[in-house]
């Protein structure tokens, strides 16, 4: 301190990252220190000394505020306030820091420094970095033209970003401010503020613009409509918020350039739920043609890599249900989707032998283990009688001889489904679906008589004590093939309601 007293020009001495000994402290977290030195350049009214920044563009605010000193930025504020004015390489003021971080006492006073700056990176301003942490009110009262500035690399204004955010209470705010706001578009394509919410699929956020602007812009300059971006994005929600809006209801039939509707989109991503949304929209034309003087329907065909799924048949029924006149071609979409699909299986024929040759012997070997213990294992116990020893005591049950002749057909119709598939070398499709339905059948016999032997077995031992157990077993055993079957014929039962 003494060597200060002597040679004040040390205050403004830099060394090689171009920082003076207040830039140093600072940036080092020496608080106390930056402190003093702050006073005896004020003192001293070296004031380029206190304005200095470093190699980076950065000066002390800019230091004290990213290292978290909020107290030192409050002082330096106030000792120096064109401290305010500077922004560094990546263009970063003191205000946007302050924001970022969510300092709400040193924005007041940057505030309160009338030409303060207020960039950020990418373009951005105070008022984009206030969007993520709800300190917006202040500067779009003081500031009120950030809110329609763009950043650089989206376009996107601050409303913009509390859309994408799903920041409704700021959004709030905003537009309380400036219902104008409301309207805002970006200047690239105008993409307007809906459009963003559907990308996003934030319904409630466009519930509340639409609360204080009712005739908020809805599409692009290309014609691409808020509908459009959340069938796009696949966002269900969305779509059923607008096609439930009254004010919005002539989207579903409104074409983008290449003369696409919702629709059109809709049966191009192949989600049924989407499509049936729409078409149970009162407004709904299912015969608009774009560009290419393609229907809806026929978008269908270039998602034939879909074509094996249930959303794909799903979709062509719902479409057969709208549009009755369009049979023949959906009848050609579903022979130019098979005919496709049968090329495809060809070529893939070896990987298809081993996976289901592989999945299906390994469950027939387990179904064959499991039976073949049990055949060694009668329930009920073996006789120790003179002249019936080793004989089943259960023997002369009826129950118990299902039980045997149930368990022997499991067992030998999952040895047999095992051999097919380990001799088993199919190089033909058409070979590898007969016996794939073969094996199917037997897989199915050898389930069912094993849960039959399940039930006999069980129905033996408990009867002459617990009838009314032995009976809730058969009841809950008998029903699981049942279940079984119609969970996994679901799906296809689900498309035959539909036809």
């Amino acid at each position: 301190m003494d060597t200060l007293a002597l040679n004040r020009s040390l205050l403004s001495a830099v060394n090689a990252d171009g920082e003076t000994p207040l830039l140093t402290a600072v940036a080092s977290g020496h608080t106390s220190l930056a402190s003093f030195l702050l006073r005896r350049c004020r003192d001293l009214q070296l004031r380029e000394a206190i304005l200095k920044q470093d190699e980076r563009g950065y000066n002390a605010l800019h230091h004290a505020i990213r290292s978290g000193h909020r107290e030192l930025a409050l002082e330096l504020i106030a000792a120096e306030p064109a401290l305010s004015k500077a922004m560094n390489r990546k263009r970063d003021s003191p205000m946007f820091m302050a924001v970022m971080r969510s300092y709400a006492d040193v924005l007041e006073k940057l505030l309160e420094v009338p030409d303060s700056v207020h960039g950020g990176a990418c373009g951005r301003n105070a008022l984009h970095a206030a969007v993520r942490n709800a300190i917006a009110k202040k500067i779009v009262e003081t500031r009120p033209l950030l809110a329609r500035e763009e950043e650089e690399c989206g376009h996107d204004t601050p409303m913009h970003l509390a859309v994408h955010w799903n920041k409704i209470d700021v959004l709030r705010v905003l537009l309380e401010h400036d219902r104008s706001l409301g309207y805002v578009v970006t200047s690239d394509n105008g993409s307007p503020l809906l459009t963003s919410a559907a990308f996003r699929g934030h319904a409630e956020v466009a519930r509340e613009l639409l609360k204080h602007c009712p005739d908020a812009p809805y599409s692009t300059r290309d014609g691409w409509t808020c509908l459009h971006q959340a069938v796009w994005s696949e966002k269900t929600e969305f779509v059923e918020f607008v096609l439930g809006l009254p004010q919005l209801r002539k989207l579903v039939n409104m074409q983008d350039s290449d003369g696409e509707t919702a629709l059109h989109l809709a049966i191009g991503k192949c989600n049924p739920k989407m499509v049936a949304a729409l078409l149970l929209h009162q407004d709904i034309d299912v015969t608009v043609i774009d560009n290419s003087a393609g229907p809806a329907t026929w978008k269908l065909s270039g998602s034939n890599a879909n074509a094996k799924t249930l959303n794909w048949n799903e979709v062509s029924m719902l479409m057969f249900k709208a549009d009755p006149q369009n049979e023949a071609s959906i009848y050609n979409l579903h022979k130019q989707a098979k005919d496709e699909v049968t090329n495809l299986s060809k070529k893939d024929i070896n990987s298809l032998t081993q996976t289901y040759t592989g999945n299906t012997s390994l469950v027939a070997i387990l179904i064959a283990t499991i039976t073949f213990a049990v055949a060694f294992t009668l329930p009920g116990g073996y006789s120790t009688d003179a002249g019936n020893e080793g004989l089943p005591i259960m023997a002369r049950k009826f129950a118990f001889q299902a039980f045997l002749i149930s368990d022997t057909l499991a067992m030998c119709s999952s040895l047999v489904v095992a051999f097919v598939c380990v001799i088993a070398r199919w190089e033909d499709l058409e070979f590898l679906l007969y016996y794939r339905s073969f094996t199917k059948k037997l897989m199915w016999f050898a389930y069912m008589a094993t849960t039959v032997a399940f039930t006999t077995g069980l129905y033996t031992v408990l009867a002459p004590r617990l009838l009314w157990l032995a009976v809730a077993v058969c009841i809950l055993t008998g029903l699981l093939p049942i279940i079984t079957k119609l969970l996994g014929e679901w799906p296809i039962l689900k498309l035959r309601l539909l036809d």
